[in-house]
C-alpha cells in the first residue's frame, strides 16, 4: 500500500512538474496581452521545499487523514466515480494546490517581476503548517514562515524590496486562526505565528476565515466537491438546482450538539428531533420541516453525495457556527440552491464580502441571532415560515445565480469558460484591487 502510494504521488509530482516548466517556459510569458494594465502578475520561483516537497509527505501526519489521495487531479481529488468530469472527493488543504496550478492560466502573467503589479508566492502553508501542527516541530511553531522570508530577501531581494513585500499575496488553506498564535505564547499552544510574524505584515493572505482587525487577511471560499470542466456541465447542474423539488423546509448537515451544555447546534438538533409536517412549500407544505444528515467525525467530508442529494430538497440549510465561525457547508448549500441560514456575522457576512457582497447578503440568506434562539426559546421553524412563499423563491433564484461566483471550475477548459469569472478569478481581481489601494496608502 504505501509503494502504490508513493508511486502515484511521484507520478503526480513528475506530471506537475511539467506542467510548471511548460508555463516558465514559454516565450509569450514576458508579452503580456493588451487589457493587463493594473492586472499583471508574476509567479515567484520557490525552490521545492516550499511547495512541491510538501506533497511527497502526504502520509506522514497519523492525527489526520492520509492526503496523498486527494493530490489527484492537481489537487481536486480523485472523482467520486469512474464516469465524473466534474465531481471530485476534494480536501479543503488542497486549494493551494488548486489555486498553483490555475493561476498558471491566467492571461496577464509575466515573467518580468519588475512589470509586475502583484507577486503570488507559490507556497503551500497549511500544508507546511501540518508538522507544525500535528508533528516533529510541534514545538517551534513561532519559527513557521521564517525560512521562506530568509529566502525572499536573500535570493533576488529587489522583488520583495521594491515594495516591502506590500504587492505579495499567497494562499493559506486553513482559518487565519490557524496560523495567529502569539509569538509570547511559551509553551506553545495550538496554531502556528505565520500571520503574527512582523516580516509578513505586508503581505495580502487570503484564508478560509479571516479575522476582523488585520487589513492583509481575506476569506475566500471552501472549495466544494463541483469544479466543471466546462459550461455545459456548469449548464446542466444550475438547471437540476432550479428544477429540484424541495420537499423539506430546513436541513441540518454537520455533528456536535449532543452536550447538555446549551449551544445552536443543540437547540438545532432539538428542533430537528421534534419536526413536523410543516405547510407553506412550493407545492402547498413540505412533507417534514427539519431533515438532519449527520456528519459527526469527518464521515460526510470526501464523501458530497451523502449532503448534496439532501440539499437539493431542503428549502433552508442551517450553517451554525462550530470551532470557528465559517463553514465549508456554506458553499455546499448555495452550490444546492439551498437557502444558508446564518446565526452569527462571521460566519459570512463579515467574510466573504468579494463574493457575496454585503449590500446584497439579504437577498439571498437568512440571519438570525443564536442568543434569541439559543437563551430566548425562539424556533428557527417559525422564522423560516414567516418568510413569503413568493419571497423564499426569489432569494432561491438569487442563490442560484452565485453558484459560478462560489464554485472553482477545474483547470483547463475552453477559453470562453476561462473567461466567465470563477470564485479564483474573483479573488484574484479583490487581491489586486486591494494591493493597488494598499500601494496608494502608503506611498502618500
Amino acid at each position: 500500500m504505501a509503494t502504490a502510494t508513493a508511486t502515484a504521488v511521484s507520478i503526480f509530482l513528475a506530471l506537475f512538474v511539467s506542467v510548471l516548466g511548460l508555463a516558465r517556459s514559454d516565450p509569450t510569458a514576458a508579452a503580456v496581452p493588451d487589457g493587463c494594465s493594473g492586472r499583471r502578475i508574476h509567479v515567484r520561483r520557490l525552490p521545492p521545499r516550499f511547495n512541491l516537497d510538501l506533497l511527497a509527505t502526504c502520509a506522514d501526519y497519523q492525527l489526520v487523514d492520509n492526503l496523498c489521495p486527494y493530490l489527484a487531479n492537481h489537487g481536486l481529488g480523485q472523482p467520486t466515480h469512474n464516469r465524473s468530469r466534474s465531481w471530485f472527493r476534494t480536501d479543503p488543504l488542497m486549494l493551494e494546490l488548486v489555486f498553483h496550478r490555475r493561476v498558471l492560466e491566467l492571461p496577464c502573467l509575466t515573467s518580468d517581476p519588475d512589470l509586475a503589479d502583484a507577486i503570488f508566492l507559490p507556497y503551500y502553508a497549511g500544508l507546511d503548517a501540518l508538522r507544525y501542527l500535528y508533528g516533529r516541530d510541534v514545538n517551534s511553531s513561532a519559527e513557521h514562515g521564517l525560512d521562506l522570508y530568509r529566502f525572499l530577501r536573500a535570493n533576488d531581494p529587489g522583488i520583495w524590496e521594491r515594495r516591502s513585500g506590500h504587492d505579495h499575496f499567497l494562499v493559506m488553506a486553513r482559518p487565519a486562526w490557524d496560523f495567529s498564535q502569539p509569538l509570547s505564547n511559551d509553551p506553545p499552544i495550538w496554531g502556528t505565528s505565520f500571520l503574527e510574524l512582523p516580516e509578513f505584515f505586508n503581505v495580502t493572505a487570503l484564508t478560509f476565515e479571516a479575522r476582523a482587525w488585520p487589513w492583509q487577511e481575506q476569506a475566500i471560499p471552501y472549495p466544494t466537491s463541483f469544479h466543471p470542466p466546462d459550461s455545459p456541465f456548469l449548464e446542466s447542474w444550475v438547471t437540476r438546482v432550479r428544477r429540484s423539488r424541495r420537499t423539506a423546509l430546513m436541513l441540518f448537515a454537520g455533528g456536535g450538539g449532543i452536550s447538555a451544555t446549551p449551544n445552536i447546534r443543540r437547540s438545532i438538533r432539538l428542533e430537528c428531533e421534534n419536526g413536523t409536517e410543516a405547510p407553506g412549500s412550493d407545492n402547498g407544505y413540505y412533507a417534514k420541516t427539519c431533515d438532519f444528515v449527520d456528519c459527526s467525525n469527518g464521515i460526510c467530508e470526501h464523501n458530497p453525495i451523502r449532503y448534496m442529494r439532501p440539499m437539493l430538497k431542503a428549502a433552508f440549510c442551517l450553517q451554525p457556527p462550530g470551532d470557528t465561525p465559517t463553514r465549508r457547508s456554506t458553499f455546499d448549500a448555495l452550490l444546492a440552491g439551498c437557502i444558508p441560514v446564518f446565526f452569527e456575522d462571521q460566519s459570512a457576512r463579515s467574510q466573504y464580502r468579494w463574493h457575496m457582497p454585503e449590500e446584497e447578503f439579504d437577498e439571498f440568506s437568512v440571519s438570525i441571532p443564536k442568543e434569541e434562539v439559543v437563551f430566548k426559546g425562539l424556533r428557527i421553524v417559525d422564522v423560516l415560515m414567516g418568510i413569503p412563499i413568493e419571497k423564499v423563491k426569489k432569494m432561491r433564484e438569487k442563490v442560484v445565480e452565485m453558484i459560478p461566483r462560489i464554485t472553482y471550475r477545474k483547470h483547463g477548459g475552453s477559453p470562453g469558460f476561462r473567461s466567465k469569472m470563477d470564485a479564483l478569478d474573483i479573488a484574484v481581481e479583490g487581491t489586486l484591487k486591494r494591493i493597488k489601494a494598499r500601494l496608494e496608502e502608503v506611498s502618500v
